[in-house]
Formats: C-alpha cells, structure tokens, sequence
C-alpha cells in the first residue's frame, strides 16, 4: 500500500482533474469547496473511472479488468498474476504469450487508480476509499464474480496446464496464475454461479483427481496439519474439492453420476460430508445426506470429530439442525464422540441457546466438562 503522503498526492491529483473538468469558475469553486469537506471524493472516482472508459478500445477494456480483478480477487494479486489473468480469453484453448500486457501497459490503462506495493510486486489500489467505492458500485462490472471463475476455469483447462507433473512441482514464473486459480475459482463460482462455470467445472473436475490443482487445493486447505499427510491412496477427490466449496449445483451433478464414493476419505480422513459442514454448506449437506449409501458418523483421522461435531463447533445452526432432521436419518444414530453430545444440541436447538456463537461456545465448554 502506498504510503499516506504519496495516498493524498495522487488523490490531490484526481481531484484536481475533476474540478478541471467543470465549465464555469463558479463551478468549479463549488467542487472545490465539497473536495475540501471531504463530501466528493466519489465523485473524484467517479470522474477517472469515466477517463478510463473514455480510452475506448483495449485500454478500456484492460483498465476496467484490473480494477475488477484487484477489487474483487481472494487475496492481493502479484503483477504478473494479473497480466496472465486480464489476458486469458474465456473459453479458448490456450494463453497467446503475445496477448500478456506488460505491467506498464496496465498502470497506464487505469488512469492512475493503481500502483505497486512495497518491492514493487504486488497490484494494489491507490487508497482504501477506492476499494469501497468499487464494491458499492456493482453496476461497474458486469458479473464479476463469475466471470473471475470462469477466467480461473479456463486456464486449468488449458492443455498445457492439464499436462504438467505434480512431481517436481512446476516453475512458477511459467505459471503465475496457477496458484490463484486452483484455489480460488471456487470461491468465486460460488459467490456467482454461470451456466459457463458450471460447464468449465464439469470438464475440470472430469480429471481432478490426477490435476495439478488438486494438489495444490489440497496442500492450502491442509496447510496446518502434520506434514507427513499425503493424499496417496486417498486423494483430494472431485466430490471433496466441491464439498469444500460449497458449490451444490456441481455436487448434484457429481454424486448423481455415482463415480465417487460419497463416503470416500481424503489424506486427513475428511469425507465430503465433513467438509460441507465444518464450512457451513448447507445445501450441500442436504445432498449427501439425501444420499441413501451416506454414513455420516464418519471421523477425521486428526482430530477424531464427525461432521455434525464440526458444524455444531463452528455454530452452523442450521446444518446441525439438518443432522437432527428425522427425514435425513435418526438423531439416534450419532456416536462418539458426539452421541454424548447429542442431549447439549438438543437443548441448544430447543430454545436455550439459539445464537450460533454461543451455541459453539456453550457445547464446546459442555464438553470440556463432560456430560453424563
């Protein structure tokens, strides 16, 4: 992030144009007035957004596309994570290393609005009030969200993506979208589902199991657990990774095809189950436990805990309810180490703690005590 002095240089800047850009000098003296109160520093925005689409052409279309990708992306974007992902042609077959704009090309295009951060790697914007002027103006960009994931799809779905070896790893200076990609489309797909998603995720997921992406999903999402943990001979699998996104209109489609195990354990003992409710997924849930051949007492191999133990520790109010649903099974059913439990939900769920924090808290401490 720049730093405060440089912040308010480049906003004097913006804020200078913006005044210029008035006909009279009675006008003028009135923005200058609301800029000095602080009242019209959108409009300021407001006015080199306007620049940016003036531009017309491929630099409007790339200044917008980074404003996007930097506003609405999982974490902050290395430059030339950004460079591959504005270059990316939704549903082509390949990356044209021509089409890749240089970093300067992409600073020129937004007028401004974005600069590096520290070590000059890192895209960032120009202060903190630009992000929340973005993200109250959806209207700027059309479908952000999806059209991220379906930028992140297609490139998992290149061939030459779809080639490369889990072992040795891949240079990442060859692939500096891949990181992004594999461990955020879902997140995205999720936040914005699109038909095109959809099919992109069918044709990922078709090969997921001997992907790179799913190495690299898995080694993120497990990142804090024992290191000698590897997928082996039970792998992160296409039902997990949708599982742990939460993206139940794949997940249909994936357990009606019945070529996953519903049950199937990952390195860490997690079944699909687990995963959508420890992260609160509930129509996920509602599919697997819709699912005739679901056990779900399952434990993880770490810590030992189902998955209703997991949705109650993490206060998901409604995926426990789901659990204690007869129509999904009978309450009955649920073992150790949460057929002890079991009374506390109930007594949770009856009226006596109904909020989900103090839900997790208050089972949490109940069975730290112990329950007869």
């Amino acid at each position: 992030m720049l730093n405060d002095s440089k912040s308010r240089f480049l906003l004097a800047l913006l804020s200078i144009e913006t005044i210029l850009q008035e006909t009279t000098i009675y006008s003028r003296r009135q923005k200058l007035r609301e800029m000095k109160n602080g009242l019209d520093l959108g409009g300021a925005y407001g006015a080199t957004l306007g620049r940016i689409k003036a531009q017309g052409g491929e630099k409007a279309r790339l200044g917008m596309a980074v404003l996007m990708w930097i506003s609405h992306s999982r974490r902050p974007l290395q430059m030339h994570e950004l460079c591959h992902a504005i270059a990316i042609q939704i549903g082509s077959n390949d990356l044209d290393g021509d089409g890749i704009p240089t970093i300067s090309t992409i600073l020129s295009c937004c007028q401004g609005l974005v600069t590096m951060g520290k070590g000059g790697s890192t895209a960032r914007l120009i202060h903190f009030t630009l992000q929340e002027h973005l993200c109250t103006h959806p209207d700027l960009f059309d479908r952000a969200h999806a059209t991220m994931a379906e930028t992140c799809l297609t490139y998992l779905n290149f061939q030459h993506i779809r080639d490369l070896s889990v072992s040795p790893p891949p240079d990442q200076r060859r692939t500096p979208f891949l990181e992004y990609s594999s461990l955020h489309w879902g997140a995205h797909m999720r936040m914005e589902l699109s038909d095109r998603a959809k099919t992109f995720a069918l044709q990922l997921l078709d090969q997921f199991d001997s992907h790179i992406s799913a190495k690299s999903l898995w080694e993120s999402i497990n990142g804090g657990l024992p290191s000698h943990l590897d997928p082996g001979d039970e792998p992160f699998s296409a039902l997990h990774c949708v599982s742990y996104f939460g993206i139940a209109e794949v997940a249909d489609v994936l357990i009606k095809m019945n070529r996953w195990d519903v049950n199937q354990k990952d390195g860490a003992g997690m079944t699909p189950l687990i995963w959508a409710a420890m992260h609160g997924h509930e129509e996920v849930v509602r599919l697997l436990l819709r699912n005739v051949n679901i056990q779900r007492d399952k434990k993880d191999r770490i810590f030992g805990r189902t998955a209703l133990s997991w949705a109650a520790g993490n206060g998901y109010e409604v995926v426990v309810r789901l659990f204690l649903d007869p129509q999904y099974g009978s309450p009955a059913r649920i073992r150790p180490p949460w057929g002890r439990a079991e009374r506390v939900v109930y007594m949770v769920f009856g009226g006596i703690y109904s909020n989900a924090m103090r839900c997790r808290l208050w089972v949490q401490d109940k069975l730290e005590r112990g329950i007869k």
